[in-house]
């Protein structure tokens, strides 16, 4: 390749990029869409654009912040929304909200915060300490879309604008809405791009806290936020977004749906050519058996050999009897039905008849965490969980399980199976979403050419978990073909280097579709 050629491969366009999240690792994080909020920015920022992470200034996220300073106050209207946040001491004082800024560890990656009384609270960024929502979440997240519209408009004296606005998931849905009403004639709005990360989470509320909200009158229709009789976050992003796209190519098709749409597949057929699907990657750096200050033994795929001292500190973290020869099962998710923990739980007794152990890490669904601690009594030899969520010990089990089982009904990338791939842990997963996009069947054919990766089940049922439970527990015995399995997912590539090219590919598409006229769609 001459050098001009070169050059010209290199040139990227810069932007400047306000990306909106919820969830931030690691101030705040209660599953992937937190990671994907830390290392997209990050690579991005290595392709050397602008880019500013806003979250909520949770208490929880300022005392992970190694410095933290205050760089803007933004004054909120006296009276309308988000004026109705209940914030002020005193009836009519024009209250503000504080901008904090600090780096993302490990990077120069701007963060600011949204500091505020209605973000104030411990638990989760969704729920207090006892697993309970937060009633007034649609007040608590429209604050931070709106938030963003000032910064994104120019309103917040932060000597900076973006050329993009991202929000992520339906925490960020009202952007692209609220941007869509800016008249300014000195200025344009930026480009928005929406990211779903998963469909199932929309933002559901009534039609009184829409007029709480003071959205426009004229959204209410079941063209744009009306959504059976109550409003949605999400079909705002769906609607009002230059670009709409999710965090795998097999989940946008599977979105279009009736089975994995909730009720919007026709509303993204229809916006089908505007939606996409980048598979999300992971932070190599953080995410390496070679170097991971979390694992017991660090390892490599010149030294597979000392994986097997992480698990026996896995076993004797969950007090399980220590034998190399046992199948150890390794599983860290959300306990809920989307994960098909109920499908594993329906062939539990026959699972734990062959020779394997489970270790799991996770919470959720009480009586599902019922009835997992039920077989922890029963077979404390074979199974046992720790429930809540643990950085380390999720690390812990990605390096020392054998197989890491994720029977999920859905996902939509999913990051646990391109950790184990990564570990040479061998991923047990349902063919749906990024996990089909990922992990590469260990069939006769794909073992024989070197492809296999891990082992793929078709449907979500708790016969065929056992079944390909079953297949792990044959293959182990194998150790010929379960080292090549263990290789051949550690020499695949998931970094977010090319993912983030191919988002720099979505806002350059996104500024050019900013200015088409965006036809309304047909009533859902």
């Amino acid at each position: 390749m001459n050098a001009k050629k070169n050059k010209t491969l290199l040139k990227k366009p810069k932007y400047n990029i306000l990306f909106v999240s919820s969830e931030l690792h690691p101030f705040a994080k209660t599953g992937g869409l937190g990671d994907v909020s830390s290392s997209l920015p990050k690579a991005l920022k290595a392709l050397k654009q602008d880019i500013r992470v806003l979250i909520p200034a949770y208490p929880f996220a300022i005392e992970k912040a190694a410095s933290i300073k205050h760089v803007a106050t933004i004054n909120l209207p006296e009276s309308g929304f988000p004026g109705q946040l209940g914030l002020s001491t005193q009836p009519g004082e024009i209250r503000s909200v504080a901008i904090l800024e600090t780096k993302l560890p490990g990077s120069h990656v701007k963060v600011w915060m949204i500091e505020s009384e209605i973000y104030n609270r411990s638990g989760t960024p969704y729920s207090d300490e006892n697993n309970n929502e937060w009633e007034d979440n649609d007040f608590r997240f429209a604050l931070l879309n709106y938030i963003a519209v000032e910064i994104a408009m120019g309103r917040a004296s932060l000597e900076w604008l973006p050329d993009v606005v991202h929000g992520n998931d339906w925490q960020a849905g009202l952007i692209g809405v609220l941007l869509e009403q800016e008249h300014s004639e000195s200025q344009k709005r930026p480009a928005t791009v929406f990211t779903i990360h998963n469909m199932a989470h929309m933002g559901i509320y009534s039609r009184e806290r829409f007029d709480a909200l003071e959205l426009e009158a004229h959204l209410w229709n079941h063209h744009e936020l009306e959504f059976h009789d109550d409003f949605s976050f999400i079909k705002g992003g769906l609607v009002f977004s230059d670009r709409v796209n999710t965090v795998s190519p097999t989940y946008a098709e599977e979105i279009q749906s009736e089975e994995f749409g909730y009720g919007l597949s026709g509303l993204l057929t229809y916006r089908n050519e505007r939606l996409s699907g980048i598979l999300n990657g992971i932070d190599m750096k953080e995410w390496n058996p070679a170097k991971d200050p979390h694992i017991k033994k660090n390892y490599s795929i010149k030294s597979l050999s000392q994986k097997h001292k992480n698990k026996i500190a896995l076993q004797s973290h969950f007090n399980l009897p220590r034998k190399k020869k046992t199948l150890l099962l390794g599983l860290v998710a959300r306990l809920v039905y989307q994960k098909g923990i109920d499908l594993l739980l329906e062939n539990m007794e026959e699972i734990l008849q062959l020779p394997v152990q489970i270790a799991i890490l996770g919470s959720g669904d009480l009586e599902l965490e019922s009835r997992l601690r039920c077989w922890t009594t029963r077979y404390p030899d074979k199974i046992q969980i720790q429930l809540g969520y643990d950085e380390s010990l999720s690390h812990l089990i990605e390096a020392g399980s054998d197989a890491f089982l994720m029977p999920s009904r859905f996902e939509p990338c999913g990051l646990n199976q391109l950790y184990s791939l990564r570990y040479g842990t061998i991923p047990i997963v349902r063919e749906t979403g990024g996990l089909a996009d990922t992990v590469t069947h260990a069939s006769k054919e794909n073992l024989s050419n070197h492809t296999a990766t891990g082992i793929v089940f078709l449907e979500s049922k708790g016969s065929t978990i056992l079944d390909a439970i079953n297949l792990a527990s044959l293959l182990y015995q194998n150790k010929t073909i379960w080292q090549k399995l263990m290789v051949n997912g550690m020499k695949q590539e998931f970094s977010w280097k090319e993912s983030a090219r191919q988002y720099l590919k979505l806002y350059t598409q996104a500024i050019k579709d900013r200015d088409k006229y965006k036809k309304h769609a047909p009533v859902f």
